[in-house]
């Protein structure tokens, strides 16, 4: 026993001591040389946009490779203990034929995967609607892509069930906002309004930041049943469009106030019966009506 620890023990640690070593060195290397490849495909793109490609690529290189020196590790690992390589593969080839008729959708998750990876359709850290589930992207591997909604539910969804992908955060992001006013309002004078709270948000030092493009009026988008809606659009940095939003809506709804410009509510108008026959020559007597408004109080 002794003498066989010395020879084939040591020859394990040994193997066992270096693939660890080589796993380590994998992990610090290569997200340097990712990002460096990955910077300079990207030339020119945003810091955030290179980071989140580059953590995609990086802990889908890492993790393989890791499996990779695993199985080598193994298989170097075998002879010590009198294991004929040859045999094992044989035998493991014939098992992979078995199982391979029966894993036709894990080959199937693997491949879409692959070719998320290639297309960059989506990454780590963006917002994205996939398969029907929309959410922030925590991870995607060859054979899976995890995602947590809004309520904290972690989904994972195969590669392979994925038809649509909707990247809604990649590149830039927009502002796509419809506000309502009242009939009788001047619409001139509400345009310009709106434009110049957007302007102002833009030259906030606050905002500023988020903000591609100042956000203005694209035109008059509905004629409603209640009012009339005005679009307004304009373009963010990525995953910023709802906090924009958000503060776009807070700074036109206190600009409408001070300036005594209505945001409409449903109105609803009712009758009761018509009024009774009169004597001839005599006016008939007005409709009761009432005029009611689904409003705040």
């Amino acid at each position: 026993m002794t003498d066989w620890f010395m020879v084939h023990g040591i020859r394990i640690l040994a193997i066992i001591l270096i693939s660890t070593v080589i796993c380590l060195l994998l992990r610090h290397f290569a997200r340097l040389l990712v990002k460096k490849f990955v910077s300079r495909q990207m030339k020119g793109q945003p810091e955030e946009e290179i980071k989140k490609r580059a953590d995609t690529l990086c802990s889908i290189f890492v993790n393989t490779g890791i499996v990779i020196i695993a199985i080598l590790t193994i298989v170097t690992i075998l002879p010590e203990f009198k294991v004929s390589i040859a045999a094992a593969l044989a035998s493991l080839g014939i098992i992979g034929i078995a199982v391979g008729f029966g894993a036709q959708s894990l080959i199937k998750d693997l491949l879409a995967g692959i070719f998320i990876l290639l297309e960059d359709q989506y990454r780590v850290g963006d917002v994205a609607k996939i398969a029907g589930i929309g959410g922030l992207v925590e991870k995607i591997e060859l054979r899976r892509t995890v995602l947590r909604d809004l309520d904290g539910i972690v989904h994972s969804i195969p590669n392979g069930e994925i038809k649509v992908a909707s990247n809604l955060t990649k590149g830039y992001s927009r502002v796509n906002l419809n506000v309502s006013v009242a009939y009788g309002e001047d619409l001139d004078h509400v345009i310009e309004i709106i434009n110049r709270v957007c302007k102002e948000m833009a030259e906030d030092p606050k905002w500023s930041a988020d903000l591609v493009s100042t956000p203005k009026v694209l035109r008059v988008d509905n004629l409603g049943n209640s009012g009339i809606d005005i679009k307004i659009l304009g373009d963010t940095k990525p995953l910023r469009q709802w906090d924009v939003t958000g503060e776009l809506r807070l700074r036109i709804k206190r600009t409408f106030d001070k300036e005594g410009i209505e945001i409409p509510w449903p109105h609803t108008k009712v009758y009761f019966g018509n009024a009774p026959p009169t004597a001839e020559g005599t006016q008939p007597m007005p409709e009761k009506s009432t005029n009611t408004k689904a409003g705040p109080p």
